[in-house]
């Protein structure tokens, strides 16, 4: 079997979702998906084509690894590459799959777990007063959800420099009064996650996260920018509130200092972003190593959502992964099977080739990314 073409495809979604379908000289294809690689991974994609005409699609690793060497001097360690070539390597694992009528989670080792909890990015942010946040929780924990996630450091604050990271008296307690909302509402049987998507210095990150101990958050989401690892340390030492980060880092290389150094209790890969499904696998590996558990970043469809739950059942260290599409109506018309993958907040592996779910192009082509080709 050898590959004959690499066509890419772009859908509105949370940014841009791109598509990447493989196509061979058997009767298989593949389809992969990958995010916020923007209209660069395109080019990307497009650039690497004809390299990967006449190769053989099942030496995933060999290809990823091979495109990632040759253009190390073009970005090789992170960004739009990287996230071009985690789609095309979605796109392989299927392909892969279905040519040998396998689940992916078979191919990466088999399953430690039959089900996958998921949490929800729960429409909740600062201004709200209790009864809007309740009815927001309540919204979630309908559906089946055990745990959800909200922001706490959006919307317009007071006297607020958006290039100043120390919070003022009035965000900090607006900051903790939404997460004991949120707690409240929720009951002390479900778990709570609060974002702050790296908007803290060091002192109002400590701050906010020692007074979040009293509500035993599942976790305090980026408190302060991934880029230096030593001040997130510095965080996570000074509570007892999880610290959890990385869904802007990529490959196993730019998680190896922030795991050996220890300094987030819980790492969150964005799997459709930063390498794949193998590359995502070593991470979880390394991290098993010191006692991290993985809870990957999400705001894939359900094509790319399941293609991160083959890796989350095949690592011992999996949490819990991300749902963040509880404001779009596409996202069970997005794929030919027409029902949820989730269902009462847990996402079960089946026994279906390849990743699992395919995409329905007549829905998907609604949405359509604008100035973008269709599977040209």
């Amino acid at each position: 079997m050898k590959i004959t073409d690499v066509k890419t495809a772009a859908t509105r979604g949370h940014g841009m979702h791109l598509w990447v379908r493989i196509e061979t000289d058997s009767p298989f294809t593949g389809i992969g998906e990958c995010v916020h690689g923007g209209a660069q991974a395109i080019a990307i994609i497009q650039n690497l084509r004809q390299r990967l005409i006449g190769r053989d699609p099942f030496a995933i690793d060999a290809i990823f690894e091979e495109m990632r060497r040759r253009h190390v001097f073009d970005g090789g360690s992170a960004g739009a590459l990287i996230t071009a070539l985690t789609g095309i390597e979605l796109a392989l694992w299927d392909l892969k799959g279905k040519a040998l009528s396998v689940p992916v989670y078979e191919l990466l080792g088999g399953k430690f777990r039959e089900k996958i909890r998921v949490y929800a990015d729960c429409e909740v942010n600062p201004g709200m007063d209790f009864g809007t946040v309740r009815h927001a929780v309540d919204s979630v924990l309908e559906k089946g959800f055990t745990a959800f996630k909200i922001d706490v450091d959006g919307g317009e604050y007071k006297n607020k420099d958006r290039f100043n990271w120390t919070t003022s008296e009035f965000e900090h307690e607006r900051m903790v009064r939404l997460i004991e909302m949120a707690c409240t509402a929720a009951g002390p049987e479900i778990g709570v996650a609060a974002d702050v998507h790296t908007r803290l210095d060091v002192p109002s990150a400590i701050r906010l996260a020692r007074d979040c101990e009293q509500f035993h958050l599942l976790w305090l989401e980026e408190p302060v920018p991934p880029e230096n690892i030593d001040a997130m340390r510095e965080v996570k030492r000074s509570t007892s509130t999880p610290i959890c980060c990385g869904e802007n880092l990529y490959l196993r290389h730019g998680f190896r200092e922030l795991i050996e150094k220890q300094a987030a209790d819980i790492i969150m890969p964005d799997i459709p972003k930063c390498g794949g499904l193998s590359e995502c696998r070593k991470i979880a590996n390394l991290a098993e190593l010191y006692y991290i558990p993985l809870a990957p970043h999400n705001v894939s469809s359900p094509i790319g959502t399941m293609a991160s739950c083959h890796v989350c059942a095949t690592v011992p260290n999996f949490l819990i992964i991300e749902f963040h599409w509880t404001q779009r109506d596409y996202w069970t018309t997005i794929i030919q099977e027409k029902r949820d993958i989730i269902q009462d907040g847990y996402i079960a592996l089946t026994d279906r080739p390849g990743i699992g779910v395919e995409l329905d192009e007549s829905v998907a082509r609604q949405h359509q990314f604008p100035g973008t080709t269709w599977f040209e």
